[in-house]
């Protein structure tokens, strides 16, 4: 079977859709504060896992076909346009080496703390992580818990670390 020109462009965009697939569904996934299944997080795992292996071979595929296309393309502006799938496909490439669950879930550095009276930012019924010791206490919001799942401060002169 002879491959087309119109053929190579489906392909070659179902690559970098394919290798977008890899990388955020696991994001989406594992958000904060939805609900999350076993088998939510089962694909994300399995998505999160293959996606460097996977991510490669159609960056492979993708660079063959853009090959393909360059060789058989005519005008300028259709040789350009090459440009656009193969750059998505190398940044997906690379994402899929990066822990992003990590750039997602980062610990909290260098915790300020306000009194109640001064915060306009959270409403009266925010849920807290609170910690009280030698008579000075804290109170982390869940909200922020959520997203940083590590909080590290010092309460009442003694270092300590929240998580969530």
């Amino acid at each position: 079977m002879k491959l087309g020109y119109r053929t190579a462009w489906l392909l070659l965009l179902f690559a970098v859709l394919s290798a977008f697939v890899f990388i955020f569904v696991p994001v989406w996934l594992i958000q904060p504060f939805a609900p999350q299944t076993t088998r939510s997080i089962e694909i994300s795992y399995f998505l999160k896992s293959w996606s460097p292996i996977v991510t490669v071979i159609l960056a492979i595929l993708a660079v063959a076909l853009a090959l393909f296309i360059w060789s058989r393309s005519r005008r300028w502006f259709a040789r350009a346009a090459l440009i656009v799938p193969i750059f998505f496909i190398v940044v997906f490439t690379w994402f899929a080496r990066q822990n992003h669950f990590e750039w997602m879930f980062n610990p909290l550095g260098n915790t300020q703390f306000s009194r109640v009276s001064e915060v306009d930012f959270l409403p009266d019924d925010e849920m807290v992580l609170a910690v009280k010791l030698n008579g000075e206490a804290a109170a982390f919001p869940v909200t922020f818990m959520g997203y940083h799942h590590i909080a590290q401060a010092v309460v009442g002169g003694t270092p300590i670390t929240a998580t969530y």
